[in-house]
C-alpha cells in the first residue's frame, strides 16, 4: 500500500499531524500498537496549560502554551473545563521564588490575578490553612479523551486511514514500514509519533536517540476534596498540583527516571512521598484513602534532572524519516503545525496550516475501555470508544 505519509502513534501529536496534513491535501496511514491516546496522552493529570508552571524556568514553553491552550479551549469547548486555578504558597516557602514566578508570568504574557487567601479559603476550606499567599492563573482541566476523539474523527472524515492495533515491527530507509499483522505500508515521509517510545520507533530505522524514560505517577481521590486546580507554588517538585476531573480529585506528579519505560514497578514508598508532598497543600490527603494510582511516561530529552529538562519540543529530519520529541498535550497542535509544514515541503504541497482555525465536534460519549488512564472512573467499560476506534480504521 503507497501513501504520503505514515505516521506511527495515535496519541495527541500523532492525531493532530494526520488531521493537519489531510487539510492540505495529503495521504496518511496513522498506525499504533495500541490504539487512540492509549500512552500519556490518556495518562496525564488532565491539566490544560496556562504556562504558567514553566514560566520561570522554560519561558519559551510557557508562551507556547498561553497560546495554545486559548486555541485548544476555543476549538474543544465539549473536552475543556474552566473551573479556576490557584497558585498557592504555604508558610515556609520561598518568598524570593513568589517574586521571580510574579515577574515570569509577566514576561510570559500569562493572565494573572492577586487573589486573597481569606475568600479561597472560604470556598475550599480543605486547602491548608497555611496559606498565606495565591496568584490565579488561567490554567484549565481537559478530558483527553473527547478532545483526542475529536480530532481522529475529523481526520478520518478529511482522508486520514487508521490502522490501530497494529505495531511496526520494520522500517527501510526508502520508507517501507512493516507491521505485526502483515501490513506492508510504502511512505514517502515516515514521521515518528510515538512520544517516549519514540527511541525504540527510531531504532528500527537505524537512529540512535538520546531520550530520558521517565515517568510520572498520580493518585485519584474520590470523593473530591477541592474543585479548583491548586499549584503548590513552588519550584517544580513532586506532589505539587491537585486538580479535579469529573467528580474525582487528581494528586500529580513524581518525575522518576527509569531503565525501561515498559518494565516499571511502582512502590510504596513513591506513593507515600507523594502523598506526603500534597498533604501540604490540603492536609486531608494524608488521611484519606486514595481509590488507585497511575502513572504516565513522558517524552522527555537527555538530562541529568527530569525536573530541570525543557517542557519544548524538537524536530528531528533524517529523509525520510521524522522524529517528534518532546512537547505536551497542551502544545500538540503547534507542533503538529510545525512538523507538517516540513512534511509539506518534502510533499511539494502549497497549501498552509489550517488547525487554529477549527471547531471539533463531540464525537465520544461516556463510555470505553479506559482501565488505568485519567479517566477510569468516568468512562465505564462499554462500547462507544472501542466502536469509535473500529469506525476510522482501515
Amino acid at each position: 500500500m503507497n501513501t504520503d505519509v505514515v505516521i506511527i502513534g495515535a496519541g495527541a501529536t500523532g492525531l493532530f499531524v494526520a488531521l493537519d496534513l489531510s487539510l492540505r491535501g495529503a495521504h496518511v496511514v496513522v498506525l499504533d500498537r495500541q490504539g487512540i491516546a492509549r500512552g500519556t496522552s490518556g495518562r496525564f493529570h488532565g491539566l490544560l496549560h496556562s504556562g504558567a508552571r514553566y514560566a520561570v524556568g522554560d519561558r519559551k514553553a510557557a508562551e507556547e502554551c498561553v497560546a495554545e491552550s486559548a486555541l485548544i479551549s476555543r476549538m474543544a469547548k465539549h473536552a475543556v473545563f474552566d473551573s479556576g486555578s490557584y497558585f498557592v504558597a504555604f508558610t515556609g516557602d520561598d518568598d524570593a521564588y513568589i517574586d521571580s514566578f510574579r515577574t515570569a508570568l509577566k514576561k510570559a504574557n500569562i493572565n494573572s490575578e492577586e487573589a486573597t487567601v481569606s475568600n479561597l479559603l472560604q470556598r475550599e476550606p480543605k486547602i491548608n490553612k497555611d496559606a498565606y499567599c495565591a496568584i490565579a492563573v488561567p490554567d484549565k482541566v481537559i478530558d483527553p479523551f473527547r478532545f483526542l476523539a475529536s480530532v481522529a474523527y475529523m481526520a478520518k472524515n478529511k482522508g486520514a486511514m487508521f490502522h490501530l492495533h497494529s505495531e511496526a515491527t520494520e522500517i527501510s530507509k526508502s520508507g517501507i514500514v512493516k507491521t505485526d499483522d502483515g501490513l506492508e505500508l510504502t511512505g514517502k515521509v515516515v514521521i515518528n509519533s510515538a512520544g517516549p517510545w519514540a527511541g525504540e520507533v527510531a531504532s528500527l530505522f537505524g537512529n540512535e536517540l538520546d531520550l530520558m524514560p521517565t515517568i510520572g505517577l498520580m493518585l485519584v481521590y474520590s470523593p473530591r476534596l477541592v474543585n479548583v486546580v491548586v499549584n503548590h507554588l513552588r519550584p517544580p517538585s513532586d506532589g505539587d498540583i491537585v486538580l479535579p476531573f469529573y467528580n474525582t480529585n487528581i494528586l500529580g506528579t513524581t518525575a522518576q527516571v527509569v531503565e525501561d519505560i515498559n518494565k516499571i514497578m511502582v512502590n510504596d514508598e513513591d506513593l507515600q512521598d507523594l502523598i506526603y508532598e500534597g498533604s501540604k497543600m490540603i492536609p486531608d490527603l494524608r488521611k484519606m484513602e486514595y481509590a488507585r494510582s497511575y502513572y504516565s511516561a513522558r517524552p522527555l530529552f537527555e538530562g541529568s534532572n527530569p525536573r530541570e529538562v525543557s517542557r519544548d519540543f524538537e524536530i528531528v529530519d533524517n529523509d525520510p524519516f521524522v522524529t517528534i520529541l518532546g512537547g505536551k498535550l497542551t502544545t500538540c497542535r503547534l507542533i503538529a503545525e510545525k512538523v507538517s509544514d516540513l512534511v509539506s515541503k518534502k510533499l511539494g504541497l502549497d497549501a498552509t496550516c489550517s488547525t487554529k482555525r477549527i471547531q471539533l465536534e463531540d464525537v465520544l460519549l461516556h463510555s470505553g475501555p479506559f482501565s488505568g488512564t485519567v479517566g477510569e472512573e468516568v468512562y465505564n467499560l462499554g462500547a462507544n470508544f472501542s466502536a469509535l476506534e473500529r469506525d476510522i480504521s482501515s
